[in-house]
């Protein structure tokens, strides 16, 4: 599959201005005209995030344009794809990687994806190209 994967730090950085990396990543998005491609638990975790930092609505304004977007892919967590999940944190202690971490490592092997908008120096830990870095 063609396209970036976006985690959480990525969406968060995009939305909140006074976050400190908001800056490049609004530089790097407005330069990407590769497909978006995230996922629930990324989706999840992001209106969680926002909804505890910087209120409500942004939380529900990012949900209105993840479902708006067509340049945005949002990947379902199936069966298989959690239990790939479980067993790659329970194998991985040394890390601290976050479960949301390990799904998204499963679905970017799965998919093909090697580069990764956000902020988190795990997907480099895993292997994968951490943009805008």
């Amino acid at each position: 599959m063609r396209g970036i994967f976006v985690d959480t730090g990525g969406w968060y950085a995009t939305i909140v201005r006074k976050d400190h990396d908001h800056e490049s990543a609004k530089q790097f998005l407005t330069g990407n005209d590769l497909p978006l491609i995230t996922s629930d638990y990324v989706m999840d975790e992001t209106v969680t995030l926002l909804q505890s930092r910087v209120g409500h609505s942004y939380a529900v304004n990012f949900l209105d344009a993840l479902q708006a977007s067509k340049q945005i892919q949002l990947i379902y967590l199936t069966s298989s794809y959690i239990a790939e999940t479980i067993k790659l944190f329970r194998n991985r202690p040394d890390k601290g990687w976050s479960f949301t971490d390990c799904s998204s490592f499963v679905l970017m092997n799965e998919y093909d994806i090697q580069v990764v908008f956000g902020f988190d120096e795990h997907f480099q830990q895993a292997g994968f190209q951490l943009k805008p870095c």
